[in-house]
């Protein structure tokens, strides 16, 4: 049987006054089931890839003046997940995205099931491929990674921490990147660092991971990078009880506490802006995989740089352009999936020693 799937449409009511894109001026929104997210571990607000994805579709609706909605499955399963897209379909859905590595599977299905709608898919390619109604939006998340590891030390950082939700492709590739970008910046200092990684197995806020960036803080860490969506949450709150910082990601997270010192971002919001509004236009380029990083405005920081201690602006328009330029191979060499897999502990590294941990620190 089915698992019951609460539908959640964004506005409740048939005309809301909203404040519509950058203009500053009202617009009356029109109720409207034409466009559909599927959150995926998390939620709408999770300040991560969830929020960023619906907020590119959101953007769109608002332009044209109706209503984005969202569907949050009862649970994490290919079931759940498709139970979801039938329901969006049944309400009227013609574009639905869903972002997150574990739609792989369920997309493979609804791809074939539902030919007429348009899908995109985030962070993910579908099982056997994307057909010609799927886009995939993929992102150079190593770039992303290797400016906040590099920026970390060029700040003064010495001893780093990486906690991933979970090893799939996109947070295994936030991670190299860190490394690397660490290694890079260690290397330009005649430093050597030292980083603690472990995968949380939780994209979800939990005590346990409060107490073990706590932990790892008391132990000399002075900052981790949290790629674990919500689980982020729980390594903000450690860092602001310990008095020490933290680095976000995928969206600009600094809103959300003084502790977060940098974000690694990808362009959630501008892709899914433009993957939603071809598909509703008519342009829609399905079968393609987009992956997107420094030289597609794909991947970066937040433009902000006051909570460093000596990193600049300079230094990261620097640095950004080592990699749009790939010079010496920068670029081209973090290490990725296809070249190490999915286990750090097999990267060499000049100028770093990383110390690899099971989860939530056991062995």
């Amino acid at each position: 049987m089915k698992k019951f799937v609460k539908l959640i449409t964004s506005l409740l009511v048939v005309f809301v006054l909203v404040a519509c894109g950058n203009s500053g001026n009202d617009t009356e929104l029109t109720e409207d089931h034409t466009m559909y997210l599927i959150t995926d571990v998390g939620t709408i607000d999770d300040k991560s890839f969830n929020q960023g994805s619906y907020e590119g579709m959101e953007q769109y609706a608002h332009e044209i003046g109706v209503t984005p909605n969202y569907i949050a499955p009862e649970e994490q399963s290919d079931e759940a997940y498709l139970d979801a897209i039938n329901r969006a379909v049944e309400a009227g859905a013609e574009v639905i995205v869903t972002p997150g590595f574990y739609f792989e599977n369920a997309i493979a299905t609804a791809q074939a099931q539902y030919p007429e709608v348009k899908f995109i898919l985030v962070d993910a390619v579908p099982a056997g491929g994307a057909a010609s109604n799927t886009l995939s939006i993929l992102y150079k998340e190593e770039q992303s990674g290797f400016l906040a590891g590099y920026a970390a030390v060029k700040d003064g950082h010495t001893d780093l921490g990486f906690m991933g939700g979970a090893a799939v492709p996109a947070v295994i590739r936030f991670g190299y990147g860190y490394l690397a970008g660490a290694d890079y910046a260690a290397a330009e200092l005649d430093k050597t660092v030292n980083v603690r990684f472990t995968y949380l197995n939780t994209f979800g806020p939990d005590a346990k991971i409060v107490t073990q960036a706590e932990s790892w803080f008391r132990d000399g860490i002075s900052v981790i990078f949290a790629s674990a969506g919500g689980a982020g949450n729980s390594v903000m709150k450690a860092a602001e009880d310990t008095d020490n910082v933290m680095i976000g990601v995928d969206v600009d997270q600094s809103g959300e506490s003084d502790s977060v010192l940098t974000s690694a971002m990808k362009n959630l919001k501008g892709s899914v802006y433009e993957a939603v509004k071809a598909a509703k236009e008519g342009n829609f380029p399905g079968g393609e995989t987009w992956n997107l990083g420094a030289v597609e405005d794909g991947i970066s920081l937040p433009e902000g740089f006051d909570r460093f201690e000596s990193f600049t602006k300079a230094d990261y328009d620097a640095i950004y352009k080592v990699l749009v330029d790939d010079v010496d191979g920068i670029a081209s060499s973090i290490p990725t999936l296809d070249s190490h897999g999915g286990d750090e502990s097999v990267i060499e590294f000049d100028n770093i020693t990383v110390e690899s941990i099971g989860e939530r620190g056991e062995s």
